[in-house]
């Protein structure tokens, strides 16, 4: 049975514009189990036949049939998986892998092998390959520890780990002196006659020759009539048979996993050989991934102090005001109408998820006495603790007052940086006592400093004191200085122009009898304290900016509920929010994205074009390795998967320590710089998928070149 069947084989070379033929009407059948010699001087066209024969190149015309297949009509995978399992090289050159031990250059073609066994018994194999042609004990060694004899049995062993049925030894004794020739054309002689390989010895050595069995000399592209040789038997033998016995175990078709696993091998196998380039390669994405985790930390960092100097001057604050009265369409202004309580702060705050804080606000404005210096505070407050929250206002020196004191009317306050300096002058001011409209207060706190804010409001101008003591105490809420507009107001609409103050309503109307009944004279002249605890206004804080408006209108539908207004009614309060402060905080944050998106992208651009040219430079330095593993079986696409499998590895590794260096320089510049920084996971997330993903988009292209290259083309490189 013929293995091989030649027709009319022809193979031009077009150079330019010359044609030159190479091979010219070659006709040849070659039997199973036969030692074919083929020889002819340089030039005579068998390098070619055998590039043919062996699958590696295509002949312009003819047919070539292959154990029955159409060979001419395979495609270039069909034709790789078709070295893969049938037919093994040995070159003369050896083509070992540089840096590779000889078992895994033995392991190679099974890396392309579309059906698998397990690891443990292709090594197994391998290492049997290797002790049977006296190589046990040089598993471990890389070509450039063995001789010469011993990288060619490498080679034989790299052909035989897949069982070929057709052997190719393209001037195997060329570079080995003349003992160890002899060894290794009784290796060729053993496999063919007790192994039953085709054998076809490609010569121009008549003495080499002569170990085969049949002998094709081939002259100027033209086969030479054969005429009959004798075969030169070598009856020494030194080493047992070489190929896979028979009772080797059956392969079976491996899973993806297997399948990856040896790409990741094979890419780790590739990249230690030069670690210095992999790392140089590296070292683009590990300062782009390090730049984007440091800029980012930072950024974070920045913006999150940049948001709560905003939030402190007032951006996430919404101001609650009493509601506007009004008659006979005169409007009395803001507060002219009592409808805001501290429980209504108190509700918002429980009832209002938006709400992280919420304070009352009773306001006056007077003057404060310290031993002979008094001063005008641009704000005097009362209120609770709370607003210290709202505002974001940490405490410089003491403690700020607490619940109790605002339930007793505790005088005690709290005062701004700008009151200490104009009353006190360079003295400690905590422990000390003011005097705010001849009532004592107790200096238990200065407030840190604030500045200016956007309105250009000294906010460190300021007092701080309960609001009950404040509303009770300081501003000494009666009924005769109450909202003069609201008193006007009530004695319109009752038409009594006797009354001296109607806001005497708001006691019971039916007198005891038990006391007889003040006369309006006597109720102006002694006016009674009013104990109705409103307040002038709520200062709430959102949880963030976005949810502002999710905050105001949890906030009217509290207060609406409560006040019992009825749905035709309008609002008897308005909420204010600091719209252009929010503007800014968003505008800010916005900024600060696009700049880290900007220093994302081109840390991603130089570390991509580091990538793709060092990827592409490897490429040409391994056009030979690349035909190498085609001539063994590797399809194109098993080429484009390992340069990708290789970049992807690369930026992989640099995303890791890039990583690693992005914080270090962060917490360096945190512990160093005192800069605020602040860990962003998403970032590292980020970062990591930028860089595998750079690895695919910059290493596709090298990846692709590699997997085009003709297998002929890339043997013959220099």
């Amino acid at each position: 049975m013929n293995l091989i069947e030649l027709r009319d084989i022809h193979k031009i070379y077009q150079l330019g514009e010359v044609s030159m033929p190479v091979l010219q009407g070659i006709s040849l059948d070659i039997a199973q189990g036969d030692f074919v010699a083929l020889m002819g001087a340089s030039g005579s066209g068998k390098t070619t036949l055998m590039n043919i024969l062996g699958c590696l190149d295509r002949p312009t015309s003819g047919h070539y049939w292959f154990d029955g297949r159409d060979v001419v009509e395979l495609t270039a995978d069909e034709r790789a998986m078709l070295r893969n399992q049938k037919i093994g090289f040995v070159f003369q050159n050896f083509n070992l892998l540089p840096r590779t031990s000889a078992l895994d250059n033995v392991l190679m073609p099974l890396t392309y092998a579309v059906e698998h066994t397990s690891d443990r018994e292709e090594r197994e194999l391998a290492e049997a390959l290797l002790q049977r042609i006296g190589l046990g004990d040089r598993l471990d060694h890389e070509p450039s520890q063995l001789s010469g004899g011993q990288q060619q049995r490498v080679a034989i062993a790299r052909a035989l780990v897949n069982q070929p049925s057709l052997l190719f030894a393209d001037e195997p004794t060329g570079n080995l002196d003349s003992h160890t020739s002899e060894e290794v054309l009784r290796i060729f002689q053993q496999l063919n006659e007790e192994e039953g390989v085709t054998v076809i010895l490609v010569t121009h050595d008549p003495n080499v020759a002569k170990h085969a069995k049949r002998i094709i000399r081939i002259s100027d592209g033209v086969i030479e009539p054969e005429r009959e040789e004798v075969q030169e038997v070598l009856t020494e033998t030194e080493h047992p048979p070489v190929h896979a016995s028979a009772d080797e175990p059956r392969r079976s078709r491996g899973g993806f996993v297997i399948r990856l696993r040896r790409m990741l091998r094979t890419a780790l196998n590739s990249l230690r050989r030069n670690v210095l380039r992999a790392a140089l390669t590296a070292l683009g994405i590990i300062i782009g991934v390090a730049a984007v985790i440091a800029m980012m930390e930072i950024g974070r960092g920045s913006s999150t102090a940049i948001q709560k100097s905003i939030a402190s001057m007032g951006a996430n604050n919404l101001l609650v005001m009493p509601g506007t009265a009004s008659t006979g369409g005169v409007s009395f202004g803001a507060g002219s109408v009592m409808t805001l309580i501290p429980a209504d702060g108190e509700a918002i705050l429980n009832e209002a998820p938006a709400i992280k804080a919420a304070a009352p606000i009773v306001r006056a404005r007077t003057q404060v006495v310290y031993a002979g210096r008094n001063w005008v505070p641009s704000f005097i407050y009362g209120t609770t603790a709370a607003y210290l929250d709202v505002r974001e206002w940490p405490v410089a020196e003491g403690e700020t007052f607490t619940d109790r004191d605002v339930r007793n009317a505790g005088k005690v306050c709290l005062l701004g940086q700008r009151v200490v300096r104009e009353l006190f002058q360079g003295e400690p001011p905590v422990g000390k006592e003011v005097r705010v409209q001849n009532v004592s207060f107790k200096v238990i706190g200065v407030l840190s400093s604030k500045g200016a804010n956007m309105m250009g409001m000294d906010q460190d101008d300021i007092l701080l004191a309960p609001w009950t003591t404040i509303k009770y105490r300081v501003t000494g809420s009666s009924l005769g200085n109450v909202n003069q507009s609201a008193a006007s107001s009530s004695s319109s609409s009752s038409g009594t122009s006797q009354q001296v103050n109607s806001l005497s309503q708001i006691y019971p109307s039916v007198q005891s009898s038990l006391y007889p009944a003040p006369s309006a004279v006597q109720s102006a002249d002694t006016p009674l304290p009013v104990r109705f605890a409103n307040v002038d206004q709520i200062l709430t804080a959102a949880r963030y900016t976005e949810e502002i408006p999710t905050a105001m209108r949890q906030i009217k539908q509290i207060l609406r509920e409560r006040h019992r207004t009825r749905a035709e009614e309008p609002d008897d309060f308005s909420i204010r929010d600091m719209t252009e402060m929010a503007t800014t905080l968003s505008s800010t944050a916005g900024m600060m994205t696009k700049l880290l998106l900007a220093v994302a992208l081109i840390s991603l651009i130089v570390g991509g074009v580091g990538i793709m040219n060092i990827m592409l430079v490897s490429v040409t330095e391994r056009t030979r390795e690349i035909g190498l593993r085609m001539a063994v079986g590797a399809r194109g696409g098993n080429i484009l998967q390992q340069f990708l499998v290789e970049s992807v590895l690369l930026c992989f590794c640099g995303g890791i320590a890039g990583i690693l260096l992005g914080r270090g320089v962060s917490l360096l510049v945190a512990a160093l710089l005192r800069w605020p920084t602040e860990l962003s996971l998403d970032a590292i997330l980020a970062a990591f998928a930028v860089s595998v993903t750079v690895g695919i988009v910059f290493g596709y292209y090298p990846a692709w070149k590699a997997s085009r290259l003709d297998p002929i083309i890339a043997l013959r490189y220099e």
